[in-house]
């Protein structure tokens, strides 16, 4: 069913990948409530549209494209949600998630034309690999953040002082990640994960979080789900007129940013370890129907975040932790299978999961990011017209903590640099309508 034998891979690699990938970003089975919570939505109706989110999406994503990519709702789109559309911008929670299921109805729309496809196609090969390097840089980036090892005391980042037991266990874990990765060891990432987590329960931080019961989260959940279909959600959504521009302005910002999160991931993960290859390549050529896997992974992901949304959560998206799994040796649908049913058991086994700490997964982002940076090998660093786009789409994905940003930056400065050199008929009409897009979503966002 998942063509293993063709992919280069077993039922077990899949399996280690699977709860590898799983183990990266179970984090979000508790984070999501909390964030969204502040808004005044119940935590355990998000505690369980998180899940249910995570495992329609992750399943879409594995058994229709067969591709190793797991969803869920998305961090930095969540805190979006909450402190820029409900706290700054004054909308209810009820309109908010009616403004993230038009986003998916229009990503839904968008790949079913074509458009995020073309888009993929448009992009230069020297920002493709931009692209892999620098959410190579993201995901290390996220791990050191998650563990604390970087701070921002008087507003200035430095390493953090070593005087807490969670960055000692996240040395402890980077050691052991790095010698297991150089010896080869299989299942190297999965077992680091396993081992610094059990390392942690003497040291008193693989302890259990706060959470809520099956029982308890399914008796809240109709305060969330198809609320958006009521008089609360899309029924106020355009109820004053005065306030259309400003629905417009933050349903075209939030989907900007899931559409390019997507992308870069795809570009990042995919094309490097051979998961989108060059025969996916052709079938992409195809003007009609889905055909290749790229095509098929882009429709689960759009539909995705409709789907979220109608349970009661903020925009689902593909995880760039998706990457530990594939560095793990994931390479089809499996390796999301295993992630879905290690959410759908997650609803009963929360207080376990919320055990495992930061520190025990960080150590994996950081060297699964250090694999992903040999894509700016591929760059040539001495011709400025490559270097100035691919460093901006690089670096910045990291600075902004945002893969979209990143692109934002690495188009800009590409078509600033073919300005330069007189050479504006070599870019393409896609990346000049994205630049567009890109500057006018900046502007928009200012005057919020």
């Amino acid at each position: 069913m998942f063509n293993l034998k063709q992919n280069g891979t077993d039922v077990s690699t899949e399996i280690m990948a699977g709860l590898t990938t799983f183990f990266a970003m179970a984090y979000i089975i508790v984070v999501n409530p909390s964030i969204l919570s502040q808004a005044g939505m119940e935590w355990g109706a998000v505690f369980l549209a998180t899940i249910i989110s995570a495992i329609i999406g992750t399943l879409v994503m594995g058994l229709v494209a067969n591709v190793p990519y797991a969803q869920a709702p998305g961090m930095g789109l969540n805190a979006f949600f909450v402190y820029t559309v409900c706290f700054a911008l004054k909308f209810t929670w009820q309109q908010a998630l009616s403004m993230v299921f038009i986003c998916g109805v229009i990503n839904i729309l968008i790949t079913v034309t074509k458009l995020r496809k073309h888009i993929i196609k448009s992009i230069p090969v020297s920002l493709q690999n931009a692209i892999g390097g620098g959410i190579g840089i993201f995901v290390a980036y996220i791990g050191l953040l998650n563990v604390g090892f970087i701070n921002f005391d008087a507003g200035v980042p430095a390493i953090a002082t070593l005087d807490k037991p969670a960055l000692w266990l996240f040395l402890i874990g980077l050691v052991l990640t790095v010698v297991l990765t150089l010896l080869k060891f299989k299942g190297a990432i999965l077992f680091s994960i396993i081992i610094t987590a059990l390392i942690g329960i003497p040291m008193g931080l693989t302890a259990t979080g706060d959470t809520i019961s099956f029982t308890e989260a399914v008796s809240v959940l109709p305060t969330t789900f198809g609320v958006i279909f009521t008089s609360e959600g899309l029924g106020s959504l355009f109820s004053d007129a005065n306030k259309i521009p400003l629905v417009l302005i933050t349903i075209f910002a939030l989907s900007l940013s899931d559409t390019f999160d997507t992308i870069g991931t795809f570009i990042g993960t995919g094309r490097r370890s051979g998961i989108f290859s060059a025969e996916d390549e052709k079938a992409m050529e195809s003007s009609t129907g889905f055909k290749s896997k790229m095509d098929k992974a882009l429709f689960a992901d759009a539909t995705a975040t409709s789907i979220g949304a109608i349970f009661g959560t903020s925009n689902t998206t593909t995880y760039v932790e998706s990457a530990a799994g594939i560095a793990a040796g994931g390479r089809t649908g499996l390796t999301s299978v295993v992630v879905a049913i290690c959410f759908a058991l997650s609803a009963f086994l929360a207080t376990f999961v919320s055990a495992i700490p930061s520190a025990a997964t960080a150590p994996a982002l950081v060297v699964v990011g250090i694999m992903m940076m040999s894509s700016f090998n591929e760059i040539d660093w001495s011709e400025l017209t490559e270097a100035v786009p691919a460093f901006f789409a690089g670096i910045f994905m990291a600075l902004c903590y945002s893969i979209s940003y990143g692109i934002a930056a690495g188009f800009i400065f590409y078509v600033i640099t073919k300005l330069c050199k007189r050479e504006a008929k070599d870019v393409h009409p896609i990346l000049w309508v994205a630049v567009v897009l890109f500057i006018l979503n900046f502007v928009l966002l200012a005057m919020l």
